[in-house]
């Protein structure tokens, strides 16, 4: 059982690293961007479930954990941030090959603003619950900052592609917030969540998920605009 959460993780990013070498796909060419992209969003998110364990927002089964500490987090919580993200960035380069993903520019101008708006208002509105109040705020703010100051032009895609995502979310998240298990490998105080769960996954996680794989993919496509080797050309 203490190996639970490590094998929830080798088996999400197992398939994907595996097929990144795929002559078809060649994602492993695109490491150069993702890595250090991954690196940036995962010391973010890092820091963020440091300070909410100490909270006591969430916290962690230790029938289900190695009993490994790094930055007073479970050793598979660190891993989390690494094999998450590239499973869900692996599959956003993967359909991006062979789907357009994008949707009409007014649609999505309304989609982007009504949500963040949205978001930012349950989230001040929620603000006694920690988890609820700072992924509704944050995630909006970050939409926000993505698509008028930074320019962006992949929300659509983006969000097209974490639909897809959720089938495998409700999967993870699932078995992490314990379904078929007969606790949580991760519990959560819902003193500090809107107490909403989809089966046994609380709301906010769809949210935070989501924030997740934005970040991760905002310093992803950021650095490959930056220094991919453009031809004149293109």
């Amino acid at each position: 059982m203490q190996y639970t959460y490590l094998w929830v993780n080798f088996g999400t990013i197992i398939i994907p690293f595996l097929f990144s070498f795929h002559p078809k796909l060649q994602f492993h060419k695109q490491w150069k961007y993702y890595l250090p992209a991954m690196v940036l969003a995962g010391l973010v998110f890092i820091a963020w479930d440091v300070l909410f364990t100490q909270m006591g927002v969430w916290g962690f089964n230790k029938d289900y954990i190695t009993g490994i500490h790094l930055v007073n987090l479970p050793l598979e919580e660190v891993l989390f941030f690494v094999c998450i993200p590239y499973a869900c960035v692996f599959t956003y380069h993967c359909l991006s090959l062979f789907f357009k993903l994008s949707w009409p520019p007014q649609i999505e101008r309304i989609v982007c603003i009504g949500s963040a708006i949205v978001l930012i208002i349950i989230g001040l509105l929620s603000m006694p619950r920690a988890y609820t109040s700072t992924t509704f705020i944050s995630l909006g703010v970050l939409i926000l900052l993505a698509r008028f100051v930074f320019t962006i032009s992949w929300f659509s895609k983006l969000t097209s592609v974490y639909a897809v995502l959720l089938i495998p979310f409700f999967i993870v998240n699932g078995i992490l917030t314990g379904t078929g298990l007969e606790e949580p490998v991760v519990w959560y105080n819902n003193a500090e969540n809107l107490a909403i769960r989809l089966g046994t996954i609380p709301v906010e996680d769809i949210f935070y998920g989501y924030e997740l794989i934005f970040l991760n993919v905002l310093f992803y496509e950021y650095f490959k605009r930056r220094f991919s080797k453009v031809s004149p050309a293109e």
